[in-house]
C-alpha cells in the first residue's frame, strides 16, 4: 500500500531519530539507576523523538500546501492569493522560498492579462452593442448563439428568444451562401433592402464558430445614387442648356423677322443662316444624347480567348495621325470580349495621341502579365493631367469636340471584365500614363461566353 508524502517525511524523521534512542535505550539498560526511572526517561525521549518528528513533517508540508492552495486558486480563475514565503528576492540555496515567489509572480502576472482580457472584452461588448452591424455566431449546426443589439433589431427579437433556433427558421438562410462581393436582397422583421455579408469563423472555448455580420447597404447606396443622379442632372442640364438657349434665341430673332414690315431684301438669306444654326445645334443635342444612350447601354462583355500582344499591336498600327512606339511583352492570352477591349484601347490611344500632339511627344503601349492579371500600359508625353478629380465624370471634356464619354466607357468596359482603369501623370515626367488591368480569367459573372 502507497504512503503519503506526510507519512514518507515523519518516517523519514523518526528513522533519523532511531539510532539516538537505540543508544540511549542501551545506555539506560547499563546504567544502575532505578528501572522506572530508566523507563520515565525512555519513554520521555520516545515522546520527544516523535513529537519533533511531526513539527518537521509539518514544516516540510507546510509550505508545499501552500503552493498547491495558491496554484489550485490560479486554476480555479482566483488570482489574489499569495504565498507568504513567496519573495522574489529569496536567497538562491531556498529553493522552497523560489518555488513560492514564482508562483507570486505567476498568480501577479495572469491577474494583470486578465484585467487587461476583461477590458478589452468589455470595450469590444460595447463597440458591439454600438454599432449599426448586425453581428451573429452560428455553431456547426447553423444555430444561433450570439446576437448584438442590432442583430436583435434586424431579426425582431431578442437573443434569449434566438438562442439555438436554426439560421433558416429565423430568416439568415439565404446570407449563408451569399458571395461577400455581392449585395444580397433580402427582407428581415427589421427592415429589407441590399445588405452586405461577411462571414469569418473562430473558436469559442474551444468549439468551432460562424461569425456572419451583415450591413444594411441601402443608405449608403440610396446616398451614392443620389449623387449620382445630381451629377447626371448637372451634365444633362448643363448640356441642354447650351443647345436650348442659342436655339432659343435663334428661334426669337426669326420670329422677329418675320413680323417685320416690310422685311428686309435678304430676310431669306438670314432665315436660312438661323435654321442651320437651329439644325447645328439639335444635331449636337442628338449626338450627345446617343452617346448618353450607348453608355448606359453597354452590353455584358462576350468572352473569348485573345492574344493580347497581336490585339495591341493591331490597333497601335491603325492610329494614323502618329506613330506609336510598341513596347513589346510576354505572350499574354485572355478571355475577353474583343470588341469591347479594342474600344477601350483604341479611346486610350485617341487621348494619348491627341495630349502628345500638343507637346510634340511620343506616344508608348505595352503590355505585361502581373500574377493573374493582364496590364496593357498606354503612355504619353503630352501635358499631363490637368483635372484629375473630373476623368471619369460623363461627358466632362476639355475638346472642343469632345463627347466626354471616352475614358468613362473604358473604365466601364475594364470593371465589366472584372478589372480597373487608372490614369496618373508619369514619373518622372511629362505626360500621362494609363494602366488598363485585366484578370486573365473572368472575374465577374455579368461575363458569357463566346458563341463564336
Amino acid at each position: 500500500m502507497a504512503r503519503s508524502f506526510d507519512d514518507r517525511i515523519l518516517i523519514s524523521s523518526l528513522t533519523v531519530a532511531l539510532p539516538t534512542l537505540l543508544a540511549a535505550t542501551v545506555l539506560l539498560w547499563l546504567s544502575p539507576a532505578p528501572w522506572w526511572l530508566r523507563g520515565l526517561i525512555l519513554a520521555g525521549l520516545t515522546l520527544i523523538s516523535v513529537a519533533a518528528a511531526r513539527a518537521h513533517r509539518r514544516r516540510v508540508t507546510f509550505p508545499i500546501y501552500t503552493l498547491a492552495n495558491v496554484l489550485e486558486a490560479l486554476r480555479e480563475g482566483d488570482y489574489s492569493i499569495r504565498a507568504r514565503r513567496g519573495e522574489p528576492t529569496a536567497a538562491l540555496g531556498d529553493a522552497l522560498g523560489q518555488a513560492l515567489g514564482e508562483a507570486n509572480l505567476l498568480a501577479t502576472r495572469l491577474q494583470e492579462e486578465r484585467r487587461t482580457a476583461l477590458e478589452a472584452t468589455a470595450l469590444l461588448r460595447r463597440v458591439m452593442e454600438e454599432i449599426e452591424v448586425a453581428v451573429f455566431a452560428l455553431d456547426d449546426d447553423d444555430r444561433l448563439r450570439l446576437a448584438n443589439r442590432a442583430g436583435e433589431r434586424l431579426l425582431g427579437r431578442s437573443l434569449d428568444q434566438l438562442a439555438g433556433a436554426s439560421a433558416h427558421d429565423i430568416g439568415l438562410g439565404p446570407c449563408l451562401g451569399a458571395d461577400p462581393l455581392r449585395p444580397v436582397a433580402a427582407s428581415f422583421p427589421g427592415g429589407e433592402g441590399r445588405w452586405e455579408v461577411r462571414q469569418r469563423s473562430f473558436r469559442q472555448e474551444g468549439k468551432p464558430l460562424r461569425l456572419l455580420v451583415i450591413s444594411d447597404l441601402s443608405r449608403p447606396l440610396r446616398e451614392e445614387e443620389r449623387q449620382a443622379w445630381k451629377r447626371l442632372i448637372r451634365v444633362l442640364g448643363h448640356e441642354l442648356n447650351n443647345s436650348l438657349a442659342p436655339i432659343k434665341s435663334m428661334a426669337g430673332s426669326l420670329g422677329t423677322l418675320l413680323d417685320r414690315n416690310p422685311r428686309p431684301s435678304d430676310w431669306q438669306t438670314d432665315m436660312r443662316r438661323g435654321l442651320d444654326r437651329i439644325e447645328a445645334r439639335a444635331e449636337s443635342l442628338s449626338r450627345f444624347m446617343s452617346a448618353y444612350a450607348r453608355l448606359a447601354r453597354l452590353p455584358p462583355p462576350n468572352l473569348e480567348e485573345i492574344d493580347l500582344g497581336q490585339r495591341v499591336r493591331r490597333l497601335a498600327s491603325l492610329e494614323g495621325r502618329r506613330q506609336i512606339t510598341v513596347s513589346a511583352g510576354p505572350e499574354v492570352r485572355l478571355r475577353a470580349d474583343g470588341a469591347q477591349l479594342e474600344q477601350a484601347l483604341l479611346n486610350l490611344l485617341a487621348n494619348a495621341v491627341e495630349a502628345a500632339e500638343t507637346t510634340g511627344g511620343a506616344v508608348t503601349i505595352g503590355w505585361q502579365r502581373a500574377g493573374d492579371w493582364a496590364e496593357v500600359v498606354v503612355e504619353d508625353e503630352g501635358p499631363g493631367l490637368s483635372n484629375p478629380e473630373n476623368l471619369f465624370v460623363p461627358f466632362y471634356t476639355t475638346k472642343p469636340e469632345g463627347s466626354g464619354i471616352g475614358l468613362v466607357l473604358s473604365r466601364q468596359i475594364a470593371e465589366g471584365h472584372g478589372g480597373s482603369l487608372t490614369l496618373s501623370d508619369r514619373h518622372p515626367g511629362p505626360g500621362c500614363a494609363a494602366v488598363l488591368r485585366l484578370p486573365l480569367e473572368p472575374r465577374d459573372g455579368r461575363a458569357t461566353e463566346s458563341s463564336r
